[in-house]
């Protein structure tokens, strides 16, 4: 099973919207983006802020696995780039990156076309700079989307934390949070919902924060939450994520909140995962870093135990327990047969060949799969 770990476009992945003003670049270059009823389907994720506010990087990082550092020499976004992920990622979006400078007020800006049909707005904001002009943007931004597409979710990345101490980025996200409702409230937009996350490229928050915008956009997120909650009160397992593996995006966990350092730990285990699997697991060009009989267990040197296992080509169970838990490996082993039996129920098959397998299925079928766990004492449930 074929996962891509360059960081190189998919072909055909990135297009640009033509139906913007040509000073931006937008036009005939790219004249068949709203070609195919399949892509215009997908769900949005749009990113947008200010210039330099760390878009690009934020896309680059999580979907196209690019070292931080490297993002220090991407160029200044000039056109709307949409990146279809959906091919090498269990995440069946498209990315529309923005660039800084789009107006608005613009005559040929499609806000129809645009708005109507996403599913999330990240709109992100440098906390190390001046962020009076962003809160302008913001709410500029939100105002036009909401009047087109009320049901989009508003995220806002308070980006680029890393070099504020702690007492600094609470109190810029408290700033931010409050002039930002403020605004909204002095325009009668209190319906809106605006959420906010610290994040940096520099650490897994940015993993963290892209992991609950996606899990807002995924109707059956109760049943995989629930499907985790059972398994785990069945197998003596203290937390589970169920991982995006080529993202590290989780789309769902259990009930328990999540800790910080115990995402880390998980986001590191299939990292190293993928990164033996490459140098010791292959025995020719054709073969797979993940597939159907990846699995590892890692012993930490205080008696955890960390425990990854394929679920579908593009999804992972990683789990947390503790050692006197894992004796009973054959419980475990059985209950992930059913959890996983149950998670194929959920999502359905696709008929394609090129990866992009796994379809989420309509909100109306969100229920729980009628499988038999065992229990701790030995009885089925």
């Amino acid at each position: 099973m074929n996962i891509q770990y360059e960081d190189s476009t998919l072909p055909g992945s990135y297009g640009v919207v033509g139906s913007f003003p040509k000073s931006f670049g937008y036009g005939v270059e790219e004249p068949d983006l709203e070609e195919s009823p399949t892509s215009a389907d997908k769900p949005r994720i749009l990113l947008m802020g200010l210039r330099r506010s760390g878009k690009s990087s934020i896309q680059k990082v999580v979907f196209h696995k690019m070292s931080p550092n490297e993002t220090l020499f991407l160029e200044s976004t000039n056109k709307i780039y949409k990146d279809d992920i959906s091919g090498s990622s269990f995440v069946n979006f498209q990315i529309w990156d923005f660039p800084g400078q789009v107006d608005f007020f613009d005559p040929t800006f499609d806000s129809e076309m645009i708005f109507k049909g996403t599913g999330a707005l990240i709109f992100v904001i440098d906390a190390q700079d001046d962020y009076m002009e962003a809160l302008s943007r913001l709410h500029l931004t939100v105002s036009r989307a909401y009047k087109v597409n009320p049901d989009i979710n508003f995220e806002v990345f308070i980006h680029k934390v890393d070099g504020l101490s702690d007492d600094h980025k609470i109190e810029t996200q408290r700033d931010i949070h409050q002039r930002a409702n403020d605004e909204l409230a002095d325009a009668s937009l209190e319906k809106v919902h605006l959420s906010f996350y610290l994040t940096s490229i520099y650490d897994h928050s940015i993993f963290e924060a892209f992991s609950k915008v996606v899990q807002k956009l995924i109707p059956q997120l109760p049943t995989l939450e629930n499907l985790l909650n059972i398994f785990i009160s069945h197998s003596g397992i203290e937390k589970a994520f169920l991982f995006d593996v080529v993202s590290k995006i989780y789309i769902a966990t259990d009930s328990a909140p999540v800790d910080m350092q115990s995402y880390e730990l998980c986001c590191d285990m299939i990292d190293v995962v993928i990164d033996i699997s490459c140098i010791y697991g292959l025995e020719d060009g054709s073969a797979s870093a993940y597939d159907e009989e990846s699995l590892a267990i890692i012993k930490l040197n205080n008696t955890t135990v960390l425990y990854l296992k394929e679920v579908t080509k593009f999804l992972a169970l990683v789990c947390i327990l503790r050692e006197e838990s894992f004796e009973r490996k054959g419980l475990i082993e059985y209950n992930f047969h059913c959890f996983r039996n149950a998670i194929h129920e959920v999502f359905e098959v696709g008929s394609s060949n090129d990866g992009a397998a796994w379809r989420p299925v309509s909100s109306s079928s969100n229920r729980q799969p009628g499988l038999k766990y065992a229990s701790l004492n030995g009885s089925a449930v």
